[in-house]
Order: C-alpha cells, then structure tokens, then sequence
C-alpha cells in the first residue's frame, strides 16, 4: 500500500478491507473521481470536499483527479488545497478534459462528475456499490422517470421537460441503452471497460458516446437515482448551450445510427418511387388526374435517392464497424455473404444492359421517325426507366468496389 499523500483517501479498519477485497487495482486504490474543470472556483474546492468525505466515510481508498482545461481564476490551487491530484489538459473540450484526467487515474472504478456542485459526490457509495456487483456502467438520474430528483431551479425547462427526455427516449429506442437520463454527467464505470470503448469524441458528445458505445457492445447498464441541486456558479453560467449542444447531440445520434439516417428513408424513398411508377406506366387516372410522363420522373427521382441512400447506410456502417465504432452486425455480414463483390458486379452490369436496351429502343422508335418528332408520353416510358436502371447498375458496379475495398479488414 502506498505512502498516504493529499491525493489518495486512505479508508480504515473492516470497511477497507471490504473495498479492496472487492476489488484489488494498482497501488491499492479501488475509485479514482474525475472532474473536469474550466474556471470553477467558486464551486470546485466544494465538490473536492464533498468527493473526499464520500469515501473516507464509507471506507472506499480512492482517489479526486481535478482535470483541469485551462482555467484562469485559481482553481486549480483550490482543487489542490483540498486534496485533489492536478491534470492539466491543455486540449480544450469536455471530452478532452475527462480522456486526460482517466487517463490519469489509478483506481478500478472510476466515477466522473461535474465541478459545479449540482451533483452532491456524497452520492458516490451508490455507484462503488453497483460497481462492485459487476456493472461496467452506473449511469445517474436525475429525472423522476429514473427516481431521480431535480430540486426547483437545478434545471432549465426546457432541458427538463423536452431535450432530455427525448434524447433519452431515442437513446432507448435505437440504441436500447436501459437509461432514462442520457445526459446526467455523474456515472461510475470500471476503467479497463472505459479503455476497450475506445472513445472518440472530445466535445460534449463524450458523455453520450459512452452510453452508445457501452449499451451497443453488450456492456452490463444500471442506474442509480441521484439528486440534481442548483448550479453553484454565480461568476459566470452555465457552459452548455441549449440549441447548439442539442443539435450536436441529435447530429451524433443521427450519424451513430445508419439505419436512422440513411436505410429507412432510403426504403421510403424507393417504396414510393415505385408507387409512382406502378401509377405511370399503365397511364393510371384517378379522379380527373392522369399520371405519365412526369410522375416516371418524380419516381425516377425518389428510386435514385433512395437507392444513394441505402448505399450509404452500408457505407457507413461497414466503415464503423471495421474501426470499431460500432460492433459486428450479423445482418451485415449476411448481406456481404448473399452479394460479394462478383454477384454485385453481376447484377450491377445486367441492370446496365437493361437500361442501355431500353434507350436503344427509345433510339430505335426516334429512327423509325426519320429522327423527327416524338410521341413524348410513349417514348419517356423507355426513356426515363432505361436511364434510372443504366444509373441504378453503374452505381451498383462501383459500390460493389467501394464496399469490398470497406470490408478488407473484415475478409
């Protein structure tokens, strides 16, 4: 066991014994608090404090690591006279400001927290407790749908009664992370965990990559009801925006989901491109409208779109998956088995021929003219279909490479 220093809480008797037992990390320190801090002063040296007692109390040997972003108003000398280990993070971004300080840590578990005393850190026996049961992450909520509380004026309206949940409930729904309060910033997890997600984004989007990330790889989620208290800041507000980082938030879910962004609406897209075509071709009428020539087009249109579309969606996701971003995804690998690149190329130059034939055959109909005018509404009906197929193969045929040359780390 190391020499006591500020920067280690040492635990005593039974209880510390419990907590190592429990589980052993190097230079026997079991929880390792992390916050990250940007001109805290009012406020840090509080929720060092606070962190300090939680586990002297409740025997947990850890450690409080003040990762600092470059503040300017002497926090970091209160943070230290409070028993706090230092991080400068020279990097500016929530996300860069807690890679540094985990990266610095020495405990087993780690539990992050903002520094400006809206989380009460006496809460933390909560998360070693949930932690030592074998959960790789310990998510707090704050809202009621969770158990949680927010105290009156903790959180804006807006945040409480529409972002939040929302992002929650998506979180649910496409990600089917078991949480209820995506962006609470105080949770626990187990650092060897925290090291296999592999972390990549270094602005606010760091707290909601990880619920992603650890609920999409199989992690073991819980929650734990916690208490959201004012902000303690009266120097300055707030670092989040509401508009800005709620944009940022919906743009990273949007771009962690293919199947959100891309695949659905590019079905949709060729669902009613088809549509329209079954209603062009026989030169449908319905109610005094007669669909030809133009709705070819407008289906022609969302056929195009919608196929771009769901090329993409296998872009990316085999592009995530090769680097880690998101895990296997048996249907993909299906996909890849039912058309390789060879049956890709097959079908991408049969579609071609098709359309090709069916120009010619619009050519052919122009010949027989003298190369004159045209009956417009019978040729467009070889035309437009002959050029959608001609577009829809060449971009099959290229795709196919592009698709193969993705999924080389994969074959």
């Amino acid at each position: 066991m190391p020499s006591p220093s500020p920067s280690i809480i040492q635990a005593s008797g039974a209880s510390a014994a419990h907590a190592q037992a429990a589980a052993p990390a190097a230079d026997g320190v079991e929880l390792s608090v992390v916050m990250p801090c940007l001109n805290e002063a009012e406020t840090v040296g509080i929720c060092v404090e606070k962190a300090v007692r939680a586990m002297r109390e409740a025997g947990i040997e850890g450690e409080v690591i003040v990762a600092d972003n470059g503040s300017s108003d002497g926090s970091q000398e209160i943070a230290r006279s409070r028993g706090a280990q230092i991080v400068d993070v020279p990097e500016r971004g929530y996300g860069n400001a807690l890679m540094g300080g985990i990266a610095a840590a020495r405990g087993a578990y780690v539990v992050m927290g903002d520094a400006d005393d809206s989380y009460d850190f006496g809460e933390l026996p909560k998360f070693v407790a949930k932690l030592r049961e074998g959960h790789d992450l310990v998510q707090g909520c704050r809202l009621p749908a969770g158990g949680g509380t927010v105290e009156p004026g903790a959180m804006p309206f807006l945040h409480r009664w529409w972002g939040n949940p929302m992002f929650s409930l998506l979180t649910r729904r496409w990600f089917r992370a078991p949480i209820h309060d995506v962006y609470c910033g105080l949770r626990g997890f187990r650092r060897d965990y925290y090291q296999r997600l592999d972390q990549r984004c270094t602005g606010m989007e760091f707290a909601t990559e990880m619920i992603i990330k650890a609920s999409l790889f199989g992690g073991r989620i819980t929650e734990v009801p916690i208490t959201l208290h004012p902000d303690g800041r009266r120097a300055h507000a707030s670092h989040l925006k509401t508009y800005r980082d709620g944009w940022r938030t919906l743009r990273f879910f949007l771009v962690y989901s293919p199947r959100w962004l891309f695949l659905l609406p590019g079905v949709w897209l060729i669902l009613i491109g088809l549509g329209l075509y079954a209603l062009a071709l026989p030169s449908t009428r319905i109610g005094g409208i007669t669909f030809e020539a133009h709705t070819l087009l407008f289906g022609s249109l969302a056929i195009l779109c919608g196929y771009q579309s769901i090329l993409f969606a296998i872009f990316s996701k085999t592009f995530a998956i090769t680097e880690g971003l998101l895990p296997p995804d048996a249907r993909l690998t299906t996909l890849f088995r039912l058309v390789n690149l060879e049956r890709g190329l097959v079908i991408g130059i049969g579609a071609t021929l098709i359309g090709v034939a069916l120009l010619l055959a619009a050519t052919f109909f122009w010949y027989r003219t003298g190369f004159g005018p045209l009956d417009y509404g019978r040729t467009m009906k070889w035309v437009i279909p002959g050029a959608t197929l001609t577009v829809l193969g060449f971009q099959t045929i290229t795709s196919s490479f592009f698709v193969s040359l993705l999924g080389m780390r994969r074959l």
